[in-house]
């Protein structure tokens, strides 16, 4: 069984390792493959049988290049970066690995939400350059500072990751506005409940993203929706960059309307330097790493491995494609 791994290294930059992964067959495991080059993607897994990747685009061309591919692991919780239909015409299952970092995840939103509301990381820099030791009062801030009960947080996207930002929220002393298709019930209580998006729009202090990119969400924070915002909204996205208009959110950023942002995505990643959200004000962005404390990954490591053991005794599991 040759196993090829397309670009292991944020997964496992050497404080795991691939032991589980070994025992079950011939492994090729790469850092990085070329998103762009399509040729050299085909050439490290033309005689796979067994494809893993994270970020690495898997294309219909890709699939008709290699027919011995059997399986395809997706080592992460999206699977956009795949072309599914593509391998399911082909019956090659697809899996993904579902709620490895949901307390990950949800703790990073909440921790962007309050370095926006107190700026902690400015304060710290300015003490240690000395202004506190200089300064005339025995205390001072930079910047107004926000406390967040009794502000509604409005949540886009409930599932296992959006109630993990919601249950924080609610211990902070926020009401949750939550929008989900698939709505529990037992989720509501007196300080969450479910709600339409042109609710969670106009009354929501905070918005929090934790939707899938699908082509009904792509774009969905644009002009048009944050004009139905509250003047002073605060925009959080740890989920998917293609879920906002990023040039509609720094113009709203650098007119005020939207009072700030915390970002751990962005639509191209790596982030390019004509990202207008780079010079856009008092918006914070993360290099995609809600997801990667180690706790987090070595789950994803394991549920992965798990995934291909199931896949290999004839029950596969977290298949996205129906094969």
């Amino acid at each position: 069984m040759k196993i090829v791994v397309l670009d292991g290294y944020t997964l496992n930059p050497g404080d795991l390792d691939w032991s589980g992964l070994e025992a079950l067959g011939e492994c090729r495991i790469y850092d990085r493959t070329p998103y762009e080059d399509e040729q050299e993607t085909i050439n490290r897994i033309k005689d796979a049988e067994i494809v893993l990747t994270n970020k690495t685009p898997l294309t219909e061309n890709i699939f008709a290049s290699c027919p011995g591919i059997k399986y395809v692991g997706v080592l992460a919780t999206g699977y956009n970066i795949v072309d599914v239909k593509a391998a399911g015409k082909r019956k090659i299952p697809v899996t993904n690995i579902p709620a490895y970092g949901t307390a990950s995840v949800g703790q990073f939103a909440i921790g962007l939400l309050l370095e926006i509301c107190h700026h902690i990381g400015h304060h710290n820099e300015a003490v240690h350059s000395g202004k506190w030791t200089n300064h005339t009062d025995w205390c001072f801030w930079d910047y107004p500072l926000i406390e967040l009960e009794g502000k509604t947080m409005g949540i886009i996207g409930y599932g296992r990751i959006g109630q993990m930002t919601g249950r924080v929220a609610q211990a902070l002393g926020m009401k949750v506005l939550a929008y989900s298709p698939h709505k529990k019930e037992s989720l509501e209580n007196g300080s969450c409940r479910y709600a339409e998006l042109e609710e969670i729009f106009s009354q929501s202090d905070v918005i929090a993203l934790h939707c899938p990119l699908f082509p009904e969400t792509k774009g969905l924070i644009n002009k048009d929706s944050i004009s139905r915002m509250k003047d002073g909204v605060i925009i959080l996205n740890n989920s998917r960059g293609q879920l906002i208009v990023e040039q509609d959110l720094a113009d709203a950023l650098n007119s005020g309307k939207v009072a700030a942002a915390g970002l751990d995505v962005v639509s191209t990643e790596p982030v390019q330097n004509d990202n207008p959200l780079l010079r856009a004000q008092n918006c914070i962005i993360t290099p995609h790493i809600s997801w990667a404390p180690k706790e987090s990954r070595k789950r994803l490591m394991d549920l992965a491995v798990s995934n291909l053991k199931a896949f290999l005794e004839g029950s596969p599991v977290h298949v996205v494609n129906g094969q």
